[in-house]
């Protein structure tokens, strides 16, 4: 079933907030995040780390570990998305970040453009330890030049 876009909008606002609580805060109040659907389409298993796919958009957020809110660190996100490049196919619009030790990541890529009437990315974590999570983000304009996606792993 596909997240209403007010749910993920509050979802992820609400993952936000716990992100900036301190650890001890977060551990209780985290709970994982789901997938989405329509989140694995055209996921391509083993996608390049890569350090850029472009310039204008970046695609960013943070990784932790639900069990305690600790930041996960080296963890694989791939992210793709529709951009002035091509479509979700295009193997120029698709790539794997790692997270850094505070659990962010971040990628810039070309200015992301509606697919199928809305602007959106996708990100999937499927890294074996911790249950696999795709989402799909959806923006609220095409002229938004950035997207956060958080990933509560369970």
């Amino acid at each position: 079933m596909q997240m209403p876009r007010r749910q993920f909008l509050l979802s992820a606002g609400l993952a936000a907030a716990a992100l900036t609580l301190p650890a001890t805060a977060r551990a209780a109040s985290l709970s994982p995040t789901r997938s989405m659907r329509g989140g694995a389409n055209n996921y391509r298993p083993g996608a390049p780390l890569v350090e850029r796919l472009g310039s204008g958009f970046t695609v960013h957020g943070k990784v932790l570990r639900a069990a305690d809110g600790a930041p996960l660190k080296g963890r694989r996100i791939q992210i793709w998305a529709a951009t002035t490049l091509g479509g979700e196919r295009e193997p120029r619009n698709h790539g794997s970040v790692l997270t850094r030790a505070d659990g962010s990541f971040a990628l810039e890529m070309e200015q992301i453009v509606p697919n199928f009437g809305q602007p959106h990315a996708h990100l999937a974590y499927d890294g074996g330890e911790f249950e696999t999570v795709f989402l799909r983000p959806v923006m609220p304009s095409p002229r938004d030049t950035s997207v956060r996606a958080d990933f509560v792993l369970a």
